[in-house]
């Protein structure tokens, strides 16, 4: 009994027990955590993609095949992408009406947030492609508005305009306005391309550069932004500008120089 007492009160008794204790509960988290996690993160996604397949089968299968295979009325969603689904859904352009013009508009989406996720978690799995991006990818925090300005006349505003208000193609088609779109639609439009619009993935356009330009957008667009040059005349561009100055500008002219002139023939008669 002494021996024993006096092991106990030894100075290392109770780093030993220290240490096995948290041996002990270190052993017990990875044996029972991460497992029940994985298995509980696994079965989740599994009832989101048998959702997903119904929904899918419902609203989409008639134009896009039964497995995403595509028919002679819809492309192929065979590794599009999450993010191709929640853009395309979110913004109402999918489903399309039975009859469309030159492309899709967007519209009043028809799903809950939760049924989108849904869809995309099923065509996910049907091939690999872009994910649904986060908060942190096309959030303000750490956004160089001015880079963004600069990548966005360079890329964007041959179509969009250089304020995002949108723009003509050809063939009827055409650029939407990017004022009052989610950002998290704006960035998913940058990694898929939908429609006339080119892709920008990660290694054309970095994750950074894509945050700049959302950025910029909602800068320029935001309410409390000041027009340093007055009336934008709805920031179209020189064209507009050149319209409004080449009619109104020339019609006061015209006005003014036929009130010379009848101020002058009226003085001649008297």
């Amino acid at each position: 009994m002494k021996k024993l007492s006096a092991r106990r009160r030894h100075p290392l008794a109770a780093v030993v027990v220290l240490l096995l204790a948290l041996a002990a509960t270190g052993g017990l988290y990875a044996a029972f955590a991460p497992a029940g996690k994985a298995q509980a993160d696994e079965a989740s996604q599994s009832l989101a993609i048998d959702e997903g397949k119904k929904l899918y089968t419902v609203g989409c299968a008639s134009c896009h095949g039964t497995g995403g295979q595509g028919t002679s009325d819809g492309p192929s969603l065979v590794g599009v992408g999450a993010a191709a689904v929640d853009f395309q859904v979110g913004t109402g352009r999918m489903p399309a009406a039975t009859s469309q013009g030159a492309q899709v508009p967007r519209k009043k989406n028809i799903y809950s947030q939760a049924e989108i996720d849904q869809l995309a978690a099923y065509i996910a799995s049907l091939g690999a492609g872009p994910a649904v991006p986060t908060k942190e990818q096309y959030g303000p925090e750490g956004a160089d508005i001015a880079k963004g300005g600069e990548l966005f006349r360079t890329n964007c505003a041959q179509c969009h305009n250089f304020t995002g208000k949108g723009g003509a193609l050809t063939k009827g088609k055409y650029a939407p306005t990017l004022e009052g779109v989610d950002p998290k639609h704006i960035y998913e439009a940058m990694q898929t391309g939908p429609q006339n619009m080119p892709s920008f993935p990660d290694t054309t356009m970095s994750e950074q550069n894509k945050k700049d330009i959302i950025a910029y957008l909602n800068a320029v667009n935001s309410d409390e932004t000041e027009n340093p040059g007055g009336l934008e005349l709805g920031g179209l561009g020189p064209v507009s500008e050149g319209l409004f100055a080449w009619i109104f500008g020339l019609g006061a002219l015209i006005a003014v120089a036929v009130w010379v002139a009848a101020r002058t023939a009226k003085a001649k008669k008297s």
